[in-house]
């Protein structure tokens, strides 16, 4: 079981992909600024997880028409 699916469509644009990894990582600037320091932690590593699956490891799979010609 994979935790995030990079096969999955919702993934396909660029601007969904990166807005996923910004939104943790400015959830862990909150919790940092709010002194939770563990919960920060957990954020940089989901966004660290996230980034590394679906910016730097991410390969796009090609359309397959079906057509054999």
């Amino acid at each position: 079981m994979k935790i995030i699916d990079p096969d999955h469509p919702f993934y396909r644009p660029l601007w969904r992909r990166l807005a996923i990894v910004g939104v943790t990582l400015a959830w862990a600037g909150v919790e940092a600024w709010t002194g939770a320091t563990g919960w920060a932690v957990f954020f940089v590593a989901v966004a660290a997880y996230a980034a590394w699956m679906l910016v730097a490891n991410y390969k796009p799979k090609t359309e397959d028409t079906g057509d054999k010609s």
